[in-house]
């Protein structure tokens, strides 16, 4: 093996550059290249592979987190049997979402139920990656894909530490019910983490700027599990004169000890990510999104788990969106691992 010089240039194939495999790491991340249901635009399932080659140009040494390298840091290989089913499932899914949903149509109802099935399907092998590595110790992270690949992650968090808490960056509240008539589409992944997933005490959203009524009305009754910090909201208090650092301290004190962060890169201005599926005006910028990291784990909350998400490189050949996402990664690793040693 090569000498590994953390200020030089990328010499080794794994994630950042670092010499790692996932037994010698602290840190395993779960790649998952699926976006069976997308609704606008795709390209998500190319972004594992894009912050792959893109973390290699991201410098090891960070004056927030320090050294996160120095922990050890892998990604599992691309599953290609996933990137199989996801394809397989995409084509079964855009008659579906041509129509806005299967309505009485029986070939459109049996390709949903046939795309539900290759999301259970997915669903059991995140979880069962995600549980082998957490029994041995490991910090896990997952890498999309589009936002419905988590799931099987946060179930096996919220069976660890049963009471975590989400923070959910996102510029979508992602609370349909089984929209466009899929239980596991992407804009449905936390309403079915509320609905099935009791270990999970309660949901921080942050950045949510397009969403439904319905979803408005599920906040809204919620009884507080759900907690929603719209984008609209932020903003006129930002214009009012508070600071970001208070209104960070007013979200994270909603968070229980424990945290599971679940990043949708299109939570971020979408200067930020602009070829990912659905971008949105507004959002937040990197710095604040690092800073929203900080309060967490300044507030002596430990990151239990995280997911980054909906990444997608540019159909040209733009690495923008990875280069972006590489280093919003890495700040979620260094972060969780900070939390962990205070």
């Amino acid at each position: 093996m090569e000498p590994f010089d953390p200020s030089g240039a990328a010499v080794h194939d794994g994630v950042f550059g670092l010499p790692h495999g996932p037994d010698d790491a602290g840190v395993v991340l779960l790649p998952v290249p699926w976006e069976a249901t997308v609704s606008y635009r795709t390209g998500t399932a190319d972004g594992p592979a894009a912050i792959l080659a893109a973390s290699r140009q991201v410098d090891l040494f960070d004056r927030e987190t320090g050294r996160p390298y120095e922990a050890g840091i892998a990604m599992l290989p691309l599953p290609a049997d996933v990137r199989a089913w996801s394809d397989a499932a995409r084509r079964l899914a855009e008659p579906v979402i041509a129509r806005g949903g299967p309505g009485d149509d029986p070939g459109l109802r049996a390709a949903v139920a046939a795309v539900d099935a290759a999301g259970e399907r997915l669903n059991a092998r995140v979880h069962a990656d995600a549980v082998a590595w957490l029994q041995r110790g490991k910090l896990v992270g997952l890498v999309g894909g589009d936002h419905s690949t988590p799931f099987g992650l946060i179930r096996a968090v919220s069976e660890r530490h049963p009471g975590v808490g989400i923070l959910h960056v996102d510029a979508h509240a992602d609370l349909r019910d089984a929209y466009e008539g899929f239980r596991y589409s992407h804009a449905s992944i936390m309403n079915n983490v509320v609905r099935e997933l009791t270990g999970v005490a309660r949901l921080v959203q942050v950045g949510i700027r397009d969403f439904g009524e319905d979803e408005d009305v599920l906040i809204r009754g919620s009884h507080g599990r759900i907690r929603a910090y719209f984008d609209a909201d932020l903003q006129q208090a930002l214009y009012s004169g508070e600071t970001w650092r208070d209104l960070v301290g007013r979200i994270v004190a909603e968070l229980p000890r424990e945290v599971y962060v679940s990043f949708d890169v299109d939570g971020l201005d979408p200067a930020l990510c602009p070829h990912t599926g659905t971008p949105v005006p507004g959002g937040l910028s990197f710095a604040q999104a690092g800073l929203l990291l900080r309060g967490v784990v300044e507030s002596g909350r430990r990151i239990v788990g995280f997911d980054l998400n909906e990444v997608a490189p540019g159909s040209d050949g733009d690495e923008w969106d990875a280069a972006v996402g590489a280093r919003v990664l890495y700040k979620l690793i260094g972060w969780a691992l900070r939390s962990r040693r205070a």
